[in-house]
């Protein structure tokens, strides 16, 4: 989604303000390659390669200028990296990915073989519009063959011709996709989705990234580091104005934290774009502030090692139900989902433990004991310096479980939904996690995810929603590893209601919020038999 064909579409708004830093984080330039036109969109390509979107180099001809700024189309090209961050060796990517219209903003495969690219709705020589005559953005993809060419070009699944869809941006796993829409479902002008690659190269349901990341704004140019640190640029959030440079990182679909880049980073214009390299802490990003060379430049920056600042955490390990010191306790942390196994430490008879921290991080704690659940405590440090922490990290008994009448459960929490939506809550993931490791120990059994509502609404609607929430957490459970054959959804409606909360009864929000829950029923109790004996 190229930023000046968003403006025709409604789908960009620019502002951001500047501050003085005594002694910033980062030093920039901006690199020799930019010109009065708009350059911008940076990907790698590789280690040595970048890839960005220009103007077509082509005669100035005036009937073949965009007439959203009155420059040529935009085209993808790619070049060499120096030593000094300059681009060396630049030159058009591809003839097959660029056409007569608008490229740019791509992401490639790990192994380069695979590009996804934006591009004007072009494709199979036809140039298409809405119903408002406005041709919107798509995302495309294409393959290298054995000569290094780009070609199989293929439209994914999820473009569509009346809203658009672009920014695309692979996580580390190649697992999930992100990218930038204003279709149906979008809680601004423009929001951040992310959608499941499967390794048979189909794509599961888009799903928006939620009030955590997006605003009534504009959020747009996502970037992936590792699988959870999501850079990405908003027009939403208090910043220094138009748009700015944020970082949130990720966690089980949930947002640990979010921090707005400093300055000379954010600036009073537009700053979007950010790729960075974690191992040489250098990158890319675009902007129109002032003093550039044209329309949108490209800034090289590199990032000032910083002031180092200490933290700790100390704390203490304890049975759930008890309250029990648990002695024997293995203890992992964990810094932006990364174990750092020098500080691994088995709690002695006292059960604490204690390690070193950095200032301005995200960490998990972990702990492992036979015959209890992992559990973990997450913990976000500030900029104080020497500052300690302490934490109570519970287990819960290894119960994985519970016989009901004649049912027989997996022993989590209900997880509940919103009214009127299917999509997996922050609360509800925490519980699937529970699940998922109960399945993986015992890959023979099956669950049946049966989904339910209140009984506000048609009870046809209801019976239709009730299986888009199984569906949901079955897509959920098998995007984190669970085959499809251990699970299975069945949608209830509103027939089984746990209160007295039915048609035309009175209740209260949370009444009714007790009815719309997806229960883990086990279909095939016969295969851990001596575990549901002992229960008995």
């Amino acid at each position: 989604m190229m930023k000046k064909v968003a403006i025709v579409i409604l789908l960009l708004c620019f502002f951001t303000s500047n501050a003085q830093v005594e002694e910033p984080r980062y030093s920039l330039k901006n690199i020799s390659s930019n010109n009065v036109m708009s350059n911008f969109g940076t990907t790698y390509f590789g280690n040595d390669k970048l890839v960005f979107a220009s103007p077509a180099k082509r005669n100035y001809i005036i009937n073949n200028l965009w007439k959203g700024n009155n420059q040529p189309f935009l085209e993808i090209y790619v070049g060499t990296i120096g030593d000094d961050g300059e681009l060396n060796d630049i030159q058009k990517l591809s003839k097959i990915v660029n056409t007569k219209f608008h490229e740019a903003y791509v992401a490639f495969s790990k192994d380069k073989k695979t590009i996804y690219f934006t591009r004007s709705n072009y494709f199979e020589r036809k140039y298409r519009k809405d119903s408002l005559g406005i041709n919107r953005l798509k995302i495309f993809k294409a393959t290298q063959d054995m000569n290094g060419n780009w070609s199989e070009i293929s439209n994914l699944p999820f473009n569509n011709d009346h809203y658009s869809v672009g920014h695309p941006t692979l996580s580390e796993d190649q697992k999930t996709l992100y990218f930038v829409s204003d279709m149906p479902g979008t809680l601004g002008k423009t929001d951040i989705f992310k959608v499941v690659v499967h390794q048979d190269g189909t794509y599961g349901k888009p799903m928006n990234l939620g009030p955590d990341i997006n605003t009534s704004g504009n959020e747009m140019f996502p970037y992936v580091v590792g699988n959870n640190e999501l850079y990405f640029s908003s027009d939403g959030r208090e910043g220094f104005g138009m748009l700015d440079v944020y970082m949130s990182t990720l966690e089980n679909n949930m947002v640990l934290s979010t921090l707005h880049l400093e300055e000379p980073i954010n600036s009073d214009r537009d700053d979007f774009g950010f790729i960075i390299n974690n191992e040489t802490l250098e990158g890319y990003f675009t902007s129109n502030r002032y003093g550039g060379k044209g329309d949108d430049d490209i800034y090289y920056f590199k990032e000032n090692k910083p002031v180092i600042c200490n933290q700790s955490v100390t704390g203490i390990v304890k049975d759930s139900e008890m309250g029990l010191l648990l002695p024997g306790t293995l203890i992992n942390l964990f810094k932006n989902n990364v174990k750092i196994d020098s500080l691994s430490v088995t709690v002695g008879e006292d059960a604490i433990f204690e390690f070193p921290l950095e200032c301005n991080s995200n960490y998990k704690i972990v702990g492992t004991l036979e015959n209890y659940l992992k559990g973990s405590v997450n913990l976000n440090t500030t900029d104080e310096d020497k500052k300690t922490h302490e934490v109570v990290l519970t287990l819960e008994p290894d119960e994985e479980f519970v016989v009901i009448g004649e049912k027989v459960l997996l022993k989590i929490n209900t997880i509940y939904f919103d009214f009127d939506r299917s999509n997996i809550r922050p609360d509800a993931a925490q519980e699937l996690e529970k699940a998922i490791e109960i399945l993986k120990k015992y890959p023979n059994v099956i669950v049946e995810f049966g989904a339910h509502c209140d009984s506000r609404g048609p009870d046809a609607y209801n019976y239709k929603l009730s299986s888009r929430r199984a569906n949901s957490t079955v897509e959920y459970m098998f995007a984190k590893g669970i085959p499809t054959s251990q699970l299975t959804g069945k949608g209830y409606g509103e027939k089984n209601l746990t209160n007295h909360c039915s048609n035309g009864v009175k209740c209260s929000e949370d009444e009714h919020q007790k009815n719309r829950r997806t229960e883990f029923i086990i279909t095939n109790p016969e295969v851990i038999k001596s575990k549901i004996d002992k229960k008995i």
